[in-house]
């Protein structure tokens, strides 16, 4: 079988979904290498991460024949009909318009209808064109996948979608995040970052949806032994950030990563004694798994699907209350048999998430849709 991929994030984005991408595609090349998996891109971009992406046999970067502006929209049809492709996947929202009109299978997957839902976060000309994207996208595939039931229900209810055209595949973490490193490595990393001896993590844009200022005001009252360190790019957000550190007198309690080697990341998990992820909303919560596949206790928030993504043993406060989320974190830190607990049943919890049993998933959904001549 010939599956293509919408690969503008896999070829170019080094983080997100550009790791989402890469992940789910080297997933499918490894457990299922009997297929051709053709990654379609208007460019590439030259990075470690990627040339390795692409240097596996079954994996082919396609780029535009007759480009353009346009061309992952609608040139890139011909270019799917001339490589014989018999299923395309778009990865993140979008599918080529026409899709439907040809004899190639079409899947969408659908990260979150944030924009819809908290509009107020995103500039009006973005929320309309990621409204008519998502919208036409889920109207003319022939499969949608969500990646929650959070994300699904709200398919159903903007976008009117009946529930039968909608299956939910949860997202995995990249598998360099599923293995302790050893203790040299821990110390190496440790040194090069200037780490605390003591510390709480935070993984993710600083933006006003991730509500980081929410864990800033809690820290206050958390022991002072104890230091955030925050990973993340910065948005304008990150100065209301930065005034409630100084009006806190927090400023040698917050640490700010940037730029942080993929390969270094899960040694800053390991190191960590609690990962507190306040966000209002998400589509599911990827640095929730990746924290719980490193051992570390998870403190996440109440009102979109972050209880999907760390299981029942996970503890969850509303997002908008800062004694709520500062009892949490003081209670797990002051309890080292709760701690454990946290570790060892979110460690269980997290292997439904592991990348053979997503992977078989999704290869069975693009099956379905075939029928048996064509595979």
């Amino acid at each position: 079988m010939k599956i293509g991929f919408d690969g503008k994030r896999a070829a170019t984005n080094l983080t997100g979904l550009g790791n989402y991408s890469r992940s789910l595609i080297e997933s499918l090349a490894r457990q299922y290498p009997e297929h051709q998996y053709l990654v379609y891109s208007p460019k590439v971009k030259s990075a470690g991460q990627i040339d390795t992406f692409f240097e596996k046999e079954n994996i082919s970067l396609k780029l535009p024949q007759d480009g353009g502006f346009l061309w992952r929209s609608l040139n890139i049809v011909k270019d799917l009909a001339r490589d014989q492709v018999q299923l395309f996947h778009g990865l993140s929202h979008e599918i080529p318009f026409a899709i439907q009109h040809t004899r190639i299978k079409s899947v969408v997957t659908i990260h979150d209808l944030i924009f819809l839902r908290f509009p107020q976060y995103y500039q009006f000309i973005d929320r309309k064109l990621y409204k008519w994207k998502s919208k036409s996208a889920c109207k003319r595939a022939d499969q949608i996948i969500a990646i929650s039931e959070k994300t699904k229900a709200d398919i159903i209810e903007f976008y009117s979608i009946n529930p039968d055209k909608i299956e939910v595949i949860y997202q995995s973490c990249d598998d360099i995040f599923k293995n302790p490193f050893d203790d040299s490595t821990l110390k190496r990393i440790s040194l090069k970052y200037k780490l605390p001896e003591k510390f709480i993590l935070n993984v993710g844009t600083i933006e006003e949806r991730k509500n980081l200022n929410l864990i800033v005001q809690a820290l206050k009252n958390v022991d002072e032994d104890y230091k955030l360190v925050v990973i993340g790019k910065k948005t304008g957000y990150f100065k209301t950030v930065k005034k409630e550190i100084e009006k806190l007198g927090l400023n040698k309690r917050v640490i700010f990563l940037q730029n942080i080697p993929f390969a270094d990341l899960p040694g800053i998990y390991q190191l960590a004694d609690l990962f507190v992820y306040p966000s209002f909303y998400e589509g599911f919560g990827i640095p929730i798994i990746e924290a719980l596949y490193s051992g570390v206790p998870v403190i996440a928030a109440t009102g979109s699907c972050l209880e999907e993504a760390g299981g029942p043993d996970s503890i969850y406060v509303d997002p908008t209350n800062v004694n709520d989320l500062s009892t949490a974190i003081n209670h797990v830190l002051g309890n080292p048999a709760l701690q454990k607990e946290m570790k060892e049943k979110g460690l269980e919890f997290v292997q439904k998430f592991n990348s053979p049993n997503v992977t078989q998933q999704l290869m069975d959904c693009y099956i379905n849709l075939l029928s048996p001549s064509t595979t």
